[in-house]
């Protein structure tokens, strides 16, 4: 068989899972823009980690499946009132508007991103920053391992400047090269370390979720 039947062959079978796929059915169904979101909703389920007035960062939030859960939870678009919730989404690239929502399309590792960060939360600290980021994936395992680790630090260093104390963070990783270093990062910054693979994660997947529960003092990290 050439590559290119292989290629196609691939694709069908891709596809036809797609469309057959619970949870993209049930997306549909909902309101929902991807399946993802039922994979937060799963950890939500379990943590409560989503509570109504609280400051929210959705890091890598297009196509926005995460951002509209949130804000779901979050009843967005909320009132004015100084306590009320803030949900803000960071993505590189374009995510459609979503209600309530503050999307700020930048990198977050660039100042000029962060400073329009700083600038909406106005001297608010988050109370949950949540990465569902990804590489795009080069097909070489160590390398990708590396780019998926990569993201994963820099969502744990945004979440240690941005988060309340006791704040938490979660985060997508994958099994793998690097994959014990990346627990440890947490358990170093975060008092209580969860693993949550949801339902919703493809079971062939090597992807699963790192919650980083109650942020540590500075002096303890």
């Amino acid at each position: 068989m050439s590559a290119g039947k292989r290629s196609k062959k691939a694709n069908r079978a891709w596809m036809h899972q797609h469309l057959t796929d619970p949870y993209v059915r049930q997306a549909q169904k909902d309101g929902y823009r991807a399946r993802a979101a039922y994979k937060l909703q799963e950890i939500d389920a379990a943590l409560h980690l989503i509570q109504p007035g609280q400051c929210v960062i959705d890091l890598g939030s297009a196509p926005g499946a995460w951002s509209q859960y949130v804000a779901r939870k979050l009843q967005l678009p909320a009132g004015s009132a100084s306590n009320a919730a803030v949900l803000i989404a960071i993505d590189l690239l374009h995510m459609e508007p979503v209600d309530g929502v503050q999307f700020v399309q930048g990198d977050f590792r660039e100042d000029e991103t962060l400073a329009r960060l700083g600038h909406l939360l106005a001297g608010r600290r988050a109370d949950v920053v949540l990465s569902d980021m990804a590489p795009n994936l080069s097909g070489i395992a160590s390398a990708d391992a590396a780019r998926a680790g990569h993201l994963v630090e820099l969502a744990v260093d945004l979440a240690a400047t941005t988060l309340q104390p006791h704040g938490n963070l979660v985060a997508k990783v994958f099994h793998g090269s690097g994959y014990s270093q990346l627990v440890r990062l947490f358990k170093d910054t975060f008092e209580q370390v969860k693993v949550i693979k949801p339902q919703a994660s493809r079971s062939r997947s090597a992807e699963t979720y790192l919650v980083g529960r109650r942020l540590r003092e500075p002096g303890t990290r």
